[in-house]
């Protein structure tokens, strides 16, 4: 519940019970138990309430009803030590300043914002009522679980997306572990461009050739509801990630096989399926810039799934030569590619059969989507 329905549940129940200002008992006790100011509960209104604080509330909505007390004097009555009315505030900004400044130290990016996800992921909170929730006394177990992570995010460099094993893409969560690459915003391009190629098909078929995470081809079948979705990958432990991830989202639509590139597809129980669409972001990292990477990429990501070991154009060379195989008679291939590949890609795809029919940029302005149609040979 929300907190807004929480204070409309509270007043109905003092209501019930002939509170002569019931709305008021409400807020005083909501705001005790929140720690904010009464006149600043409305600001708040879609906030989600913890369970604690919730039980919280509800034991002494139960306690005035029994007393026919308002808050304040059953408060007065009972003795503060019935209910920490501290307010840790100071306390806890200092704790949040220090880790900030800890991250910080080791010159992790955006340190600030991976606090703030870290605290929140520890205190099981929204991010965006963080601050609210400063107000409340953390207990030292939790301390310690942020110590923890800190330590993990800054001295270790472990991302943060794995120590909160769950990111978001494209609106959908994902878990997310060492055996597949963290989504990237970047890729929700390629989603959205996919989306227009076969949006107006009745039930278009797609195939996602090195689906990771399975992000690409779960957030395709969430989208299009009416679209089959095949999600191929060489990695075991890649495809367990991508089938957990596939039933946390509810994308019934999408299978997952085990496969290096289209070898599966070339058994005989797959030899007359074709698709309108081929998608791939494969590992397009050329082995001297692996080298180079950040320490988060280089030491926890998988590194099959962002090198190809060579110049990075293995897997866009190989997936354009066999493509058309498998594609309808007027199919799409679309690809994600690295900062400077587009155009070599693109004359990859017009070598074997395929009209680059758009090359989008990403939020940086890098061309990062290149899609090309199937062409009909004379």
């Amino acid at each position: 519940m929300k907190l807004l329905e929480i204070l409309n549940f509270s007043k109905e129940y003092l209501q019930k019970y002939s509170f002569s200002k019931p709305r008021l008992e409400s807020e005083k006790l909501i705001s005790a138990v929140l720690k904010i100011e009464r006149i600043a509960l409305y600001a708040y209104f879609d906030m989600e309430l913890t369970p604690e604080q919730k039980d919280t509330i509800k034991r002494y909505l139960r306690e005035m009803a029994r007393a026919r007390k308002g808050f304040d004097e059953l408060i007065k009555d009972k003795g503060e030590e019935s209910m920490d009315m501290k307010n840790y505030r100071d306390e806890n900004y200092e704790l949040l300043k220090k880790s900030i400044q800890y991250l910080e130290k080791y010159q992790v990016p955006n340190a600030k914002l991976d606090v703030e996800y870290i605290f929140s992921h520890i205190l099981k909170v929204n991010r965006m009522t963080l601050t609210l929730n400063l107000n409340k006394k953390i207990e030292d177990s939790d301390k310690q679980k942020i110590k923890e992570m800190l330590v993990a995010r800054g001295k270790e460099r472990k991302p943060l997306q794995y120590l909160l094993g769950e990111w978001e893409f494209y609106g959908y969560p994902f878990k997310v572990d060492e055996r597949v690459l963290i989504p990237r915003a970047d890729t929700e391009i390629l989603v959205e461009q996919c989306k227009y190629l076969v949006n107006d098909l009745p039930t278009p078929k797609i195939l996602d050739i090195g689906t990771g995470s399975g992000a690409i081809a779960i957030t395709l079948g969430k989208e299009l509801a009416n679209a089959h979705i095949l999600g191929l990958d060489i990695s075991e432990g890649a495809l367990a990630v991508a089938t957990e991830n596939r039933d946390l989202n509810g994308a019934q639509n999408v299978k997952f096989l085990k496969s290096d590139v289209f070898s599966v597809l070339r058994n005989e129980k797959y030899k007359n399926v074709k698709f309108n669409l081929i998608i791939s972001n494969p590992p397009y990292i050329p082995t001297d810039e692996y080298r180079e990477l950040m320490p988060e990429v280089l030491k926890y990501e998988p590194q099959n799934a962002l090198t190809d070991g060579g110049n990075g154009y293995f897997f866009y060379e190989k997936i354009s030569k066999e493509a058309s195989e498998f594609l309808t008679k007027d199919g799409y291939l679309a690809f994600e590619v690295g900062y400077n590949q587009a155009e070599k890609v693109a004359e990859y795809m017009r070598k074997n059969s395929f009209d680059v029919i758009s090359i989008v940029k990403d939020y940086g302005g890098i061309d990062r989507v290149v899609i090309g149609k199937r062409r009909e040979e004379n």
